[in-house]
């Protein structure tokens, strides 16, 4: 995933080694809140939000740029913002950009400091469940409250499959896990 999706990972955002959707839960991480739904087509969105104490500049920064998003997130990292750019990442400190084993992640489009939308374009090998991840888009929000910034992940297009669920399960853990370190982050004063 991202540590999730990003991140996925993105999720992202993106991919957290192997999680078991069965024993672990996104309420496993205090201050996440989900708001996950199914979509008017039958599809399921997975959409976690916590609230991170820093302001929306340097939130999308921890996404949005090499050094930000190693800070945080994983170990190697490379990051080309611009529509159709790369997240390239690894939880590997050995992986080297290129590396059949990373994680890519396209972007979709962007908004600075608002918005960031990805999608997987490679998983790691034997990632279960690869095939039905490509077929979602993970949506990052960064939205401005008092005390700093409402992050919000929402995977969009699961299907209802056995391999879909799975992913999603996957991810449901792994979404809440990646927001618990990017509060990490900022709370230690970053």
């Amino acid at each position: 995933m991202i540590r999730s999706t990003m991140i996925a990972a993105a999720a992202l955002l993106a991919f957290v080694g192997a999680a078991s959707a069965q024993t672990r839960s996104w309420k496993d991480f205090p201050g996440v809140s989900n708001t996950s739904y199914v979509d008017a087509a039958g599809q399921k969105a997975l959409q976690l939000a916590m609230d991170i104490p820093a302001p929306p500049k340097s939130v999308f920064e921890a996404f949005a740029t090499t050094d930000g998003f190693k800070s945080w997130a994983v170990p190697m990292a490379q990051v080309d913002l611009r529509t159709g750019g790369m997240i390239e990442s690894s939880y590997d400190p050995k992986a080297k950009i290129g590396d059949v084993g990373n994680i890519k992640n396209q972007i979709v489009t962007f908004i600075p400091d608002q918005l960031l939308v990805i999608r997987n374009v490679q998983a790691p090998e034997g990632f279960a469940g690869k095939g039905e991840f490509q077929k979602t888009v993970t949506v990052i929000e960064f939205m401005s409250i008092a005390e700093g910034t409402r992050v919000r992940l929402t995977n969009t297009g699961y299907g209802d499959n056995t391999e879909a669920r799975t992913v999603y399960g996957h991810f449901e853990w792994g979404n809440a896990y990646t927001l618990a370190e990017l509060r990490k982050k900022f709370s230690k004063g970053d």
